[in-house]
């Protein structure tokens, strides 16, 4: 690490902003950055960008292209040559990682500011610690970072923004929130995410059973995809364990969901249901987990019920895991584990993804002044994050960053209405309920 002043304010100011993950909302945050003349250092601890969704760029996106570019990314792009993909065109996972996020990472303005196996393990203020408080907002930041290959370094910034996801902290399959009784024991037979059923992982489901537990899209992708394997390897089997008495997709809005593609998912997987495809087990909340031979069965807490496969998939979502931040001053809501201002927003007991109110760079901060989380991990424990709403908050947090309060208080996002493609070019102002994917609402 340089040796800097801390002493002053100037030189505090011309260190880099650091941004943790480069994924879509940490490039997004470097490409708004870079706009407006600011220096990002943006650290990944994967070996390649986009790491979460390499491990599930089989999967398309509910929403299309136009909708699922950043607005500076598409401006930086755009400078360099670069064409936006057919704007009503649905992509992959891998489509987004190819021909958008890898021609941002490449960019000059951004590549020369990316660092790849580089995990971010602690933050604090420099040279002081949680409890002082005279003089702390001006002290910059200390990143410590883990390389791959084992060494240990820091860096200064004056300013950080958290894009880290939550892919990597998925919630366990236990009701309560804890790991079952003897989950840890079984893992070998427990898949998480989203599995490539009909690709790399075929012959791990083929004529066999497996349960999923979950009501979400991802989910719902997961069932979607043993049913089609299903038609071409008999003796698959499909069980489909929620903990409420209604499986959420199957009570949408179907043809009338914002997003079509979403719509009708729910459609589809209530007619498997209907035809006995897909055995439906509601109500059923898992307390614990138990190896019988080569079958793992998951028991019931409330009611005398189990339910046996080979495999389960634990479709149950995500949370954040703030340890990095054990040295700064954040303000999380008890529930969701967000920021305290944008909890009430979020809330899914109230909100679903096109009910979240527009939001920016205010309701993510917390009391340690230049320090936001932005993208999944900004939500918390609750799924209706949108890829739309992420890019949103980067171009606000940036504004605030660089004393565009103004800016930074407008916030622009309009949700869905009727999930068509806006009028402006891609990557403006979105104004449909953008970015969500089967992966984007994982709840249990």
């Amino acid at each position: 690490m340089e040796a800097v002043d801390v002493r002053t304010a100037a030189a505090t100011a011309a260190l880099p902003v650091a941004v943790i993950g480069a994924g879509p909302i940490g490039l997004a945050a470097a490409a708004h950055l870079v706009e407006r003349g600011q220096t990002p250092v943006v650290l990944e601890a994967g070996t390649d960008i986009a790491a979460s969704i390499r491990q599930w760029r089989h999967v398309q996106l509910f929403s299309p292209w136009c909708v699922d570019i950043d607005a500076a990314a598409a401006r930086l792009l755009a400078s360099d040559g670069w064409t936006a993909p057919p704007s009503d065109d649905l992509p992959t996972g891998g489509d987004l990682i190819h021909r958008y996020l890898e021609p941002l990472a490449r960019h000059p303005a951004i590549a020369a500011h990316l660092q790849l196996g580089h995990r971010v393990t602690a933050v604090a203020r420099h040279g002081i610690d949680k409890v002082r408080t005279p003089g702390r907002d001006k002290r910059p930041f200390v990143l410590r970072v883990a390389t791959r290959a084992g060494a240990e370094h820091e860096i200064l910034a004056r300013a950080v923004i958290d894009a880290s996801g939550t892919w990597a902290t998925p919630n366990p399959l236990g009701a309560s929130g804890l790991p079952a009784v003897g989950e840890h024991m079984a893992s070998d037979r427990i898949v998480g995410g989203l599995p490539d059923v009909m690709g790399v992982d075929r012959e791990r489901f083929a004529g066999r059973r497996t349960v999923v537990v979950g009501a979400g899209h991802s989910a719902a992708t997961t069932l979607l995809a043993l049913a089609d394997l299903q038609g071409v390897a008999p003796g698959t089997g499909i069980v489909w364990a929620v903990r409420s008495e209604t499986p959420r997709p199957l009570v949408g809005k179907g043809d009338d969901d914002e997003l079509p593609a979403r719509g009708r998912i729910g459609a589809a997987l209530g007619g498997l249901v209907s035809s006995g495809r897909v055995d439906l087990a509601t109500g059923f909340r898992t307390r614990a987990v138990e190896r019988r031979g080569d079958e793992v069965v998951l028991v019931d807490g409330d009611r005398d019920r189990c339910i046996a496969g080979h495999q389960v998939v634990a479709a149950t979502g995500f949370r954040p895991d703030h340890s990095i931040g054990a040295e700064l001053r954040l303000r999380l809501d008890p529930a969701l584990d967000s920021a305290a201002d944008l909890a009430p927003l979020i809330d899914p007991n109230v909100h679903d993804c096109g009910s979240v109110p527009p939001h920016g760079a205010r309701q993510l901060a917390h009391p340690e002044h230049g320090y936001w989380i932005a993208g999944t991990k900004s939500y918390g424990r609750a799924p209706t994050f949108l890829l739309a709403t992420g890019y949103e908050q980067v171009r606000s947090v940036v504004a605030a960053l660089v004393g565009d309060q103004a800016a930074a208080d407008e916030v622009r996002l309009a949700l869905p209405t009727d999930g068509g493609c806006p009028a402006h070019l891609p990557g403006s102002a979105p104004d449909a309920c953008a970015g969500s994917t089967r992966v984007a609402v994982p709840a249990a």
